[in-house]
């Protein structure tokens, strides 16, 4: 059977440590058509066919002595003159003496073996081949490629011919193609279609890819014989996937939220260190605020900021500009081309050419291109919806390819998909800002609850994507000194929600004003809930108001009693002088617009310095959450009376939330102070009119023993005008009341339902004149129903004086 491959048969010489010829083979002799007395004992050298070679000679000697095999290709003269190619293998033997000499294996590489392809024409098409094609023998050494394999690998063939890969493709990973071919000859499984990646010589600077297949070489009877190979180029379409997959990649992680910077962030995070060594996302300043970009008569306009930069190098040395700060360039600079033109630029920077213009009336960047290698560089504009938002540039330098065409249609198509993304986090920017800036105007600037409530604030806009809520509270001073503290949530989020809070806190206050007590005020504006829903056709807006919730309640300080009713509402949080904790079981009443059930009132009694919390569900977390783990936690915060109540919801919202909150917060605190005895004066009152003179000198001695002497005459005419008319027109008993703290109120009280009404007499009419006397004389006066009946009462100014402090408010939101 012939060896595998059946090549001509092997030449063996030795040579010794002088370089003569000592040993010589027959095949030797057939081969060059010496002699052994021809040639023994002369210099091998004078058998190559080139001077030239005996230089190659003395490296191949020195390459053996360092125990290595060298195998490769030389030229040999005949005999006759003529050139003989011979495929070598030379190693070092020692001899029984220890002297140096060199065993050299030949083969004539002219001898076309039996497996090899007969026939000139055919030989000359796979020499030729657009594919790279290659023989190993069984020790995957190179037995023959063609042209095209040699122009891929950049390595001459004669370095090749009797090496194995690994030493002649130091570029690649050939110990894992080695591994592959090993496979292949002993399965006999062909490899189809593996690709790799790496550099060779024929381009060492740029990383190419091959698609490879492998195949076993059998002889007639299938026994191996060798391997051989197919390869293919495929750079372009490894590189278009790339580019694709990197798309792919920039669909999913740009964009991931609704917030600008974060978005020009995840844009540099994806093209570093893919695309680019360096890149920087520059925004115009109205983007950044969420506003449209200024459009003039030459295109977009406006000053270039700082939104995000990336590089290689870490904490971005390279960038001359930091995050936040104005892009200062010249005018003739790519980044204000790029805006004002709306179209992109690449350039290169050859250290052999003097630079841009701009560059050069730039320094700063100048230097920094320099220093850092800079030497290639796009300039794309942020377009979407045909505006102009900014420009992101792409930068090389340690990358030693300049960038291309291709690279350019790359950053586009990237930098497309982004601006979208971009414009999506500037809309709503945009409206979250203008929602935010509703809300806030809709909510109070100055909260106080008079002589009654020292109150505190806090509202937290919800951190998530789903924009400004609905939340709101409010403190709105009533007849009588009382307060009444209001906290409510509306449906959704948006512009839509805060419109809608600012139209339920302005109907809670026109409510508040008709002095209805708690449970008739929830139904009244529950009533008005449900006509809104009827009447409105926009389904954002009745989703808003339908469902919204409420906390109404009512504090009293001359009780000491805070009646209070809720519809959906979380219950509040009440904090006794001593710092006990607890949630009352206040009926809770379906949210609003529902109009199923009726609304219950409940009254506590506050003692001087009880604390109560009333806050919406953004503080104590959705409900599929552990609620009583979390009302616990709250009490535990709450359960600090001594604290100053800032102070108070400082520790509140910083005990239960520990990052921005998933809904809107809103927490109003109240610590009550109780009227004193004698700040409050009152008497029952026969119904007959003879009282109206006792009702006056009573109201008289009162005011002097409160040295109010100024107000004297004017209460003695509402006194005696609201006791008259409660006499004349009203039935049962009747009360007077006197109440002194931040305004003198006087309240007459009787048991009818009686509506007094201000009207003008005629010149001609006796009377009629009353209750007009008393709104000039008055700050304000009214009328509230009671269970009982109803009360008329007035407010009257204090007269200034320095003997008595400054009004005590609480601190608003």
């Amino acid at each position: 059977m012939n060896a595998p491959f059946d090549l001509a048969p092997a030449v063996w010489v030795v040579i010794d440590g002088e370089g003569a010829v000592i040993g010589w083979t027959y095949a030797a002799e057939r081969l060059l058509g010496y002699r052994a007395a021809d040639v023994l004992d002369r210099p091998a050298v004078t058998l190559l066919a080139s001077p030239d070679d005996a230089v190659k000679a003395a490296a191949i000697a020195e390459e053996c002595r360092a125990g290595a095999v060298w195998a490769g290709l030389v030229a040999a003269r005949h005999r006759d003159g003529s050139r003989v190619d011979l495929g070598l293998r030379v190693c070092a033997v020692m001899a029984a003496d220890g002297r140096e000499q060199w065993l050299v294996s030949a083969i004539d590489l002219a001898s076309t073996p039996s497996w090899a392809v007969s026939g000139s024409a055919l030989e000359g098409f796979l020499t030729r081949s657009p594919l790279g094609m290659a023989v190993l023998s069984p020790e995957l050494r190179y037995v023959w490629l063609n042209d095209t394999l040699e122009r891929f690998g950049g390595v001459p063939r004669e370095q090749r011919l009797g090496r194995r890969m690994t030493s002649a493709l130091p570029g690649l990973d050939t110990e894992a193609l080695e591994a592959l071919m090993r496979s292949v000859l002993a399965t006999g499984v062909p490899v189809i279609d593996h690709e790799y990646q790496g550099w060779t010589s024929a381009d060492p600077y740029r990383e190419r890819a091959y698609s490879t297949s492998f195949f076993r070489l059998e002889d007639a009877d299938g026994h191996p014989m060798g391997v051989y190979y197919l390869v293919m180029d495929v750079t372009d379409r490894w590189k278009a996937q790339r580019r694709l997959a990197l798309l792919n990649e920039a669909g999913v992680r740009i964009g991931s939220t609704l917030d600008v910077a974060r978005t020009a962030e995840e844009v540099t995070a994806v093209a570093v260190p893919r695309v680019a060594d360096f890149v920087t996302v520059d925004l115009l300043e109205a983007v950044l605020r969420g506003d449209e970009p200024e459009v003039g008569r030459s295109g977009v306009r406006g000053a270039l900021r700082r939104a995000a930069q990336l590089s290689v190098h870490e904490g971005c040395p390279e960038s001359v500009v930091a995050v936040g700060d104005p892009i200062s360039a010249p005018e003739a600079a790519p980044y204000e081309r790029c805006v004002a033109e709306g179209r992109s630029y690449r350039e290169v920077v050859d250290p052999a050419r003097p630079s841009p213009t701009w560059l050069a009336d730039d320094p700063a960047r100048s230097e920094s291109v320099r220093e850092y290698g800079m030497h290639s560089g796009m300039w794309v504009p942020l377009r979407a919806r045909g505006t102009v938002l900014g420009v992101v540039t792409f930068v090389r330098s340690r990358h030693p390819d300049p960038f291309e065409e291709d690279d350019l249609l790359l950053a586009e198509e990237l930098v497309a998909r982004a601006a979208v993304c971009l414009d999506n986090a500037r809309r709503y920017t945009r409206e979250h800002n203008a929602a935010l800036a509703l809300q806030r105007n809709l909510l109070p600037h100055r909260l106080t609850g008079g002589a009654a409530l020292d109150v505190a604030t806090r509202y937290l806009p919800t951190g998530s994507q789903g924009g400004v809520g609905g939340d709101w509270f409010d403190v709105i001073p009533l007849s009588g000194g009382r307060v009444a503290l209001v906290v409510g949530d509306v449906v959704g989020h948006g512009i839509t929600a805060a419109a809608t809070m600012g139209r339920l806190r302005t109907a809670v206050h026109t409510l508040a004003d008709m002095d209805l007590s708690p449970d008739e005020l929830l139904a009244h504006l529950d009533d008005l809930v449900i006509r809104l829903t009827e009447e409105e056709h926009d389904d954002a807006v009745s989703a808003a108001v339908l469902g919204a919730t409420c906390l109404y309640a009512v504090y009293d300080p001359v009780t000491r009693r805070c009646a209070m009713a809720r519809a959906g509402h979380p219950a509040p949080a009440v904090v006794d002088p001593g710092g006990a904790v607890s949630f009352p079981d206040l009926p809770a009443g379906p949210p609003l617009g529902l109009g199923s059930l009726p609304f219950e009132s409940a009254e506590l009694e506050l003692p001087d310095g009880s604390l109560i919390a009333l806050f919406t569900d953004g503080l104590i977390g959705p409900a599929d959450d552990n609620v009583d783990l979390r009302l616990r936690r709250l009490g535990r915060a709450l359960a600090q009376p001594e604290l100053p109540l800032e102070e108070l919801c400082t520790t509140v919202v910083d005990s239960m939330l520990s990052g921005p909150p998933g809904d809107d917060v809103a927490l109003l605190v109240a610590r009550t102070r109780g009227l004193d005895a004698h700040q409050v004066a009152s008497w029952d009152l026969p119904a007959d009119p003879a009282v109206v003179s006792s009702a006056r000198a009573m109201t008289d001695r009162q005011l002097a023993e409160w040295g109010l002497d100024e107000l004297r005459m004017t209460t003695e005419l509402v006194v005696s005008e609201l006791v008259t008319n409660a006499i004349r027109h009203a039935v049962g008993p009747i009360r007077l009341r006197l109440i002194r703290h931040e305004v003198l109120v006087c309240e007459v009280a009787d048991a009818s339902n009686t509506s007094p009404r201000l009207r003008h007499a005629r010149t001609t009419d006796e009377g009629g004149r009353g209750l007009f006397l008393v709104a000039q004389l008055t700050r304000r006066w009214g009328t509230r129903y009671t269970r009982r009946g109803k009360i008329i009462w007035t407010e009257l100014e204090l007269p200034a004086s320095p003997s008595r402090g400054s009004v005590r408010t609480g601190a608003g939101g």
